[in-house]
């Protein structure tokens, strides 16, 4: 190994230690109120299991926390068994089954205090070539989850909180003059169309998880992600940031697969989690929150400009940002043309503030992407 890449794959360390001591700063009260209690984790595999696993091991290391977060984590595994996983599966306080959550809730996994509901396929890519397991995540994985919770609600070591996992694309594409976009906005969107399973499974998850809130006083909640990124996001997702990364990792032309003109705004993983625990423990019952920053608003022409800049800064990057067609004849089909939240109301009621800027959020990308062979050869 030489001395370029063993600096590289040393800042990429720096960059998940720094982000984990600061997801347990921020959510301390949320971790401390699990502790010595049960946590499972569905879709732990995942992008955001990535983070979440290793959140709550980072918070156990404390050698001075007398009550530990026993931490259990299911998912199919149908992307593969990622080698995060296999590292961390020799800590005592972490547990990992193969399990379809379409499929009985297995009585051997005992009783869990907290539950996260992170099992869907979330890339457009991906989403669009398994609609119907895209459903039945969402669907069915979740009526097993809330029958769960509602089996339990008279026994001691009942569920305390479920966190399900919806998406901004609930709101399909807004009209103007709902940019930005509140919980209150009922959304714009297609139910034929190709992203009609993932958009509208959500949409349909969130009816189940009110409904059993508000008719068994369940402690269910929801969060509304807006375009996270960061660390965990496998460079073979087909996510834009991932695809321009691929491209600046291969020492290729940014290739973008629109005019871009389209704009989001991005909130890097850290600031997400933080969140996510706050909605978990914190939020109202039957109650939906955004997740993500209101500001900058960027198109994707000015994120692949960002990106090229920082990569030049970090590895000496050159390439350029070229525009080509998709093959995919519904790649943008029902692509919303703007994505930007009102967090209003999750900095009121549950103290969410985020502060990861956008260019050092997608410089840690970078600097993570450069050094991880799990996200190069995925």
């Amino acid at each position: 190994m030489d001395e370029l890449t063993e600096k590289i794959i040393e800042a990429a360390d720096d960059v998940i230690d720094r982000d984990l001591k600061y997801i347990c700063d921020r959510a301390k009260p949320e971790l401390m109120k699990m502790a010595g209690k049960k946590l499972l984790i569905v879709g732990g595999a995942g992008f955001l299991g990535y983070y979440f696993i290793q959140s709550v091991l980072n918070w156990n290391a404390d050698k001075y926390k007398k009550q530990k977060i026993e931490l259990t984590v299911i998912d199919n595994f149908s992307r593969g068994f990622p080698d995060f996983i296999s590292e961390l599966k020799k800590n005592k306080k972490l547990k990992v089954f193969e399990h379809d959550i379409t499929e009985p809730f297995p009585k051997h996994l005992g009783d869990f205090q907290f539950v996260i509901h992170a099992a869907s396929i979330a890339s457009p890519i991906f989403y669009r070539l398994n609609p119907i397991e895209t459903m039945d995540a969402n669907v069915t994985g979740l009526r097993r989850l809330l029958d769960y919770c509602l089996g339990q609600k008279d026994k001691e070591n009942k569920v305390e909180g479920l966190l399900f996992f919806s998406t901004s694309e609930i709101y399909g594409d807004p009209q103007k003059e709902f940019i930005p976009t509140s919980e209150n906005y009922r959304g714009n969107v297609s139910c034929t169309g190709p992203r009609a399973c993932y958009d509208e499974s959500k949409r349909f998850g969130e009816t189940l998880c009110v409904n059993f809130a508000n008719q068994y006083g369940l402690p269910i909640k929801v969060a509304r992600p807006f375009n996270n990124y960061g660390p965990g996001l496998k460079i073979s997702d087909r996510r834009v940031l991932p695809d321009f990364a691929r491209n600046i990792i291969s020492g290729e032309d940014i290739i973008m697969l629109s005019d871009g003109t389209p704009s989001r705004t991005f909130c890097y993983i850290s600031d997400a989690i933080i969140g996510y625990f706050k909605i978990l423990i914190n939020g109202r019952h039957g109650e939906a929150y955004n997740i993500g920053v209101e500001e900058p608003e960027i198109s994707m022409l000015e994120l692949a400009k960002r990106l090229s800049l920082i990569s030049k800064e970090l590895f000496g990057y050159n390439g350029k940002v070229i525009t080509k067609k998709s093959e995919d004849i519904e790649y943008l089909t029902d692509n919303p043309n703007r994505r930007c939240p009102i967090i209003n109301k999750a900095r009121r009621e549950l103290g969410y503030n985020p502060e990861i800027e956008l260019n050092e959020g997608l410089r840690r990308s970078l600097i993570w992407y450069k050094a991880n062979h799990q996200a190069i050869n995925a």
